[in-house]
């Protein structure tokens, strides 16, 4: 007689999914894609001609680096660094331009905005929310080597130290920041004019807060000064 079958096991337990690295493209192609709509936002004097350019590059080199690393951010090629830091420059430096003229305008009283407050306003919160964005990029690629090293070596240490990476009980042992904390990063320096909780341990990193709160200074005093000016 067959002996009876005993009790039965616990099922086996399949392995367990590994956890996606990397960061997903969205947040950035909303940013770029925001900074190329308010370039053509602009008046005419102050965009690069013709008006499609800036979008034009801007959305190329973003299907590019979608295109070379689809999915999320975890590819470390010398030409996608190559790339991305073409596209932020890119950024940069149109809205540096657009920055330019705008001082320049105010500084010579150019008539373009003589009465209008309204629309220097306008001009100015354009031109400053694109400066935001555009040092928000490079805080995101430069911590760390960029988004793909993060992914891969999240244990690197960092430029910027974020409450998360300091109160380990809110948050995952594996914790890195993705381009949002960058953004936040970047608004807090421009407005309070200082890290806020997040703090810059490298030099590099503080010159170029220095820079970004320095630049929002003179754009948001110059402007703000002269629509007052206007108006009384």
């Amino acid at each position: 007689m067959p002996p009876s079958p005993g009790p039965a096991g616990p099922p086996p337990v399949a392995p367990a999914r590994a956890t996606e690295r990397g960061e997903h493209w969205w947040p950035v192609g909303v940013a770029v894609a925001t900074a190329a709509v308010l370039h053509v936002a602009l008046p005419a004097s102050y965009r690069l001609d013709p008006v499609w350019l800036v979008p034009v590059v801007m959305f190329t080199l973003l299907a590019v680096l979608i295109i070379g690393d689809p999915g999320r951010i975890d590819r470390q090629k010398t030409w996608l660094r190559v790339v991305t830091e073409a596209l932020i420059a890119f950024v940069t430096a149109s809205n540096l331009h657009a920055g330019i003229h705008l001082v320049t305008d105010i500084l010579t009283n150019n008539k373009l905005f003589a009465n209008n407050a309204t629309g220097l306003l306008a001009t100015g919160g354009v031109t400053w929310v694109t400066n935001v964005i555009a040092f928000a990029l490079w805080y995101w690629d430069l911590d760390r080597g960029g988004a793909a090293a993060r992914a891969n070596r999240p244990d690197v240490p960092p430029t910027f130290v974020f409450p998360e990476m300091q109160h380990s009980a809110h948050a995952p042992p594996d914790w890195v920041p993705n381009f949002t904390d960058y953004l936040s990063l970047s608004f807090w320096t421009a407005t309070a004019f200082s890290p806020t909780d997040i703090s810059a341990i490298r030099r590099w990193a503080k010159l170029l807060m220095m820079v970004e709160a320095a630049t929002s200074l003179i754009l948001a005093g110059l402007v703000i000064a002269r629509a007052i000016n206007i108006l009384q």
